[in-house]
């Protein structure tokens, strides 16, 4: 499954977050690793060559996600980017954080060649 070429879903609640099967299942989709928090949330810290290449990955991934309709919590320590993706509205882990997951891995791998 190419999650890259999916398109996030609207979430207004209502549905149950995933569990750990399926949250297995869809990190096998990704193509770096990324951290499960408490079934909770992925997260993945990103690496730059200094400051203005990291808020500049900062700014890619915000159009993103501005298009797909949803955000991830993004940290930023000097050349350091951390992304944390939930799905606030169901309090957990869904198909929308995987597919912005993949969408984020795709711009870093264009950002590094």
């Amino acid at each position: 499954m190419d999650l890259a070429r999916k398109h996030c879903e609207p979430c207004e609640g209502g549905v149950k977050p995933f569990g750990k099967k399926e949250i297995k299942k869809y990190l096998k989709f990704l193509n770096t690793h990324w951290k499960v928090n408490n079934d909770k949330e992925i997260e993945k810290e990103f690496k730059f060559k200094d400051f203005k290449e990291a808020i500049r990955f900062v700014n890619k991934t915000a159009e993103i996600a501005e298009a797909e309709g949803h955000h991830p919590d993004i940290t930023i320590n000097y050349n350091k980017v951390k992304i944390n993706l939930s799905t606030h509205a169901i309090k957990g882990l869904s198909v929308n954080d995987f597919i912005l997951a993949r969408k984020i891995e795709s711009l870093y791998q264009k950002d590094l060649k």
